[in-house]
């Protein structure tokens, strides 16, 4: 390897490492980013900029520098969180292990928290509900139902121990059935499961590894290609990727011609 191809070489590796570093300092987690594998997330079938799709790049946040704000609490009139949105719905989305195991995270919207009561039973915030024994709640999150739509509903559920109900936003596949199926219901067609088999529990404080932050969107196509996992990536992830490659390829001509033009004129003068 020649001494221009070896410089050239660490100067690249040199750029991935200080990217890769500047990213972990803004997030504090590490890897501070992940790629977006199923499309339980998706607000469109195509896909659509702001949701979050298959192939797409999240930065993450450390769940310990941000505050987690969730569905109910930004639905709620008069709270102070009302009104905040991410990733094109109302709160926070968070990504957690489900039931603190060791298999792939979930990216998914936080619903609503319940929380302990110093007097024994449980406070949900965003809601009116305050040291009650269950929980049964109507959520104002749509659900399309018998060609209309009905609100989703929480009923009689008795929380195992505080933390979030959670979903994917799209609703033709799991937005309206939350991942904690006893929540509504204990139906075992819906809801998820961890590495065992076993239904997910609420999600507590210590599986959430991270907070969804920006958007990067396409370039995790890529990877999923070379893994084996894009069955879920869309045409217009594929096209959006292919458009950013071709420009990435085409900057160095770009400078080179205009370099040339640059120098060209510079000596007719």
């Amino acid at each position: 390897m020649s001494s221009g191809i070896a410089r050239e070489v660490m100067l690249a590796l040199g750029l991935v490492v200080l990217l890769l570093g500047s990213m972990w300092v803004a997030t504090g987690s590490f890897p501070p980013m992940v790629v977006v594998e199923s499309g339980s997330m998706m607000h469109e079938d195509d896909g659509s900029l702001g949701a979050i799709d298959p192939g797409d790049l999240v930065l993450v946040m450390d769940p310990n520098r941000v505050e987690i704000v969730t569905f109910a609490e930004a639905t709620e009139t008069g709270n102070d969180n009302f009104g905040y949105e991410s990733h094109g719905m109302a709160g926070d989305v968070i990504i957690y292990q489900k039931n603190g195991g060791s298999d792939t995270p979930v990216i998914h919207r936080p619903l609503l928290k319940v929380v302990a009561n110093a007097s024994g039973g449980w406070d949900v915030p965003g809601t009116t509900l305050r040291n009650v024994d269950s929980i049964t709640w109507t959520l104002d999150y749509q659900c399309p139902y018998h060609g209309g739509f009905t609100n989703l509903e929480i009923k009689n559920w008795e929380p195992p121990h505080e933390g979030y109900l959670t979903t994917g936003d799209n609703e033709g596949t799991n937005g309206c059935n939350i991942d904690q199926r006893i929540a509504t219901g204990d139906d075992p067609r819906s809801g998820l499961k961890d590495e065992n088999g076993n239904p997910v529990q609420a999600v507590k404080d210590e599986w959430v590894v991270g907070v969804a932050s920006t958007e990067i969107p396409w370039l995790g196509a890529a990877k999923l290609a070379f893994s084996g996992t894009s069955s879920q990536v869309t045409d217009t992830t594929w096209r959006g990727l292919a458009v950013v490659v071709a420009v990435i390829i085409s900057i160095p001509y770009l400078l080179e011609i205009v370099i040339e033009r640059r120098d060209e004129s510079a000596e007719e003068e």
